[in-house]
């Protein structure tokens, strides 16, 4: 005999996990919300520059990193209930903050306590979607994965219109009520959670099948693709105020023009999610880190909308189909999915302080270089696309792994 539900209340087995996937769809919603369009905020308020906002953005970067990585281990320890009920509050008091101090070093602070407060969560959250499903972890990560990028698309997409209409202050306003929002939510699906349960050890959850023996090795490369993918997508975030004014866009215009890889990267979740054929297969990874590469810098130097249009597409199935398999071998390689959880996310914080830092130092050094930021963020992602073929070649020797694309 064995206890499946082991009476925590975030017991995999007792938690409704519609109710998790709705606080998922929502927290992405807030979070997008509001960092994406601080850096708009901290330009239009305080008259940031482009220098001035990657390095806004490495900080939190540097904050992500830590914060993920030791949330995880504290929602593996502590409990993933327990874990998002602390994120939430802290959540809730940064945007409290952030609408009664209004100076620019107050606001670098608070976005410092907003990025804690998610580390708490997203880990937690992962967690309670993959543990125990057995078999069923690769629909688990497919839903998890379409729940959060189309919350996040439609926030992009939608949170200029609502800042020019709304107002600046609806940067913490709209977050904070979504938050509490959450927090009830969270709060109904603690009372739905149904009583332990001894079953058979026969009927427990099997482990997934077509699970290679070198799955480790291909989560360590997808843990290497997802932070520079990350770099990438947080060199270009902090940069669309600047080169959506340089091609005449509004605010709201620029939300909507600049979230199609968002939604490509929603759509390709969707048909990696209905398709398993890429999973531990190195010729999909390895096209798709390729394919970053490119269509990064085709973003970030577009002087018109049709280029910036096209690079957004090969983009966001780039970052969907890398982020996806960081998540999944994760998941799929380790019974601590809280623990794994937090590293996941800590690999993507190496990212969100690489990409910015290194475009942030080229155009401190080299300030009269329009695209000195763009080259070098190009020049480390092609640095890390040899890192990563060079740890590809170990797979090689391994007649277990699948290279066929």
């Amino acid at each position: 005999m064995s206890i499946i539900d082991d009476g925590r209340i975030d017991s995999p087995k007792s938690v409704p996990k519609g109710l998790i996937f709705l606080i998922e769809l929502i927290n992405c919603f807030a979070a997008v919300y509001y960092s994406n369009f601080l850096f708009f905020y901290m330009k239009i308020r305080f008259g940031f520059t482009g220098l001035e906002n990657l390095l806004l953005a490495a900080l939190n970067g540097i904050v992500y990193v830590v914060a993920s990585w030791k949330c995880g281990a504290f929602a593996q320890r502590h409990g993933y209930f327990f874990s998002m009920f602390v994120g939430l509050f802290l959540f809730a008091s940064a945007m409290v903050a952030g609408l009664f101090f209004s100076t620019a070093y107050a606001q670098v602070i608070i976005f410092a306590l907003w990025t804690i407060a998610v580390c708490f969560i997203w880990p937690a959250i992962e967690a309670i979607v993959c543990e125990g499903c057995g078999k069923k972890l690769p629909d688990m990560v497919g839903i998890y994965n379409m729940t959060w990028a189309g919350g996040g698309a439609v926030a992009y997409f939608t949170a200029g219109m609502l800042l020019e209409r709304c107002g600046m202050q609806s940067l913490f306003w709209i977050p904070l009520g979504l938050v509490v929002l959450e927090a009830i939510i969270l709060i109904a699906a603690i009372s739905r959670v149904q009583p332990k349960r001894v079953i058979p050890e026969q009927d427990a959850p099997a482990t997934p099948a077509g699970t290679p023996a070198n799955a480790k090795h291909f989560m360590h490369l997808a843990w290497l693709a997802n932070p520079l993918s990350y770099v990438a997508i947080n060199t270009v975030i902090p940069l669309v105020p600047t080169f959506s004014a340089k091609l005449g866009l509004s605010t709201g215009t620029a939300g909507i023009v600049c979230s199609l890889w968002m939604f490509v990267r929603l759509g390709a979740f969707v048909g990696l999610w209905r398709w398993t054929g890429w999973h531990y297969r190195f010729g999909w990874l390895t096209t798709a880190f390729a394919l970053l590469v490119i269509c990064f810098t085709l973003l970030v130097v577009a002087g018109s909308l049709p280029v910036l249009l096209i690079a957004q597409i090969g983009f966001g199935l780039a970052t969907g189909l890398i982020y996806y398999s960081s998540l999944f071998y994760s998941m799929n390689a380790s019974e601590e999915k809280g623990a794994h959880g937090g590293l996941h996310e800590a690999m993507i914080g190496a990212g969100l302080f690489l990409g910015p830092a290194c475009g942030a130092g080229a155009l401190a050094f080299m300030p009269s270089s329009a695209h000195a930021g763009v080259w070098s963020v190009s020049g480390l992602l092609v640095v890390g696309f040899s890192v990563f073929l060079a740890k590809g070649r170990i797979l090689s020797s391994n007649k277990t792994a699948r290279f066929k694309v």
